[in-house]
């Protein structure tokens, strides 16, 4: 069985970090402005939605590199083939 060269693994690599980050950032984003959506009507403190925001994107981010290491692929995604 012979290696792949560096450049391939630096790609793949690349490839992988962009589609994770993107995954987190998105999330957290989401979570932040879902958490404002509820906690402005229902007068709850804007800085627990922000951190339950940040909670989320820590989670994506857990859950990107759980999906790398369990099936070692270009995506963040647990699903097969993707």
């Amino acid at each position: 069985m012979s290696l792949p060269s560096t450049e391939t693994v630096v790609k793949t690599a690349a490839s992988y970090g962009r589609d994770l980050l993107e995954r987190v950032l998105a999330t957290g984003l989401q979570a932040f402005i879902g958490g404002i959506v509820v906690t402005q009507p229902l007068d709850g403190s804007m800085w627990h939605a922000a951190a339950a925001g940040g909670v989320g994107a820590g989670l994506a981010l857990v859950k990107g590199l759980v999906a790398r290491w369990r099936d070692v692929t270009n995506s963040a995604s647990l699903a097969k083939g993707v």
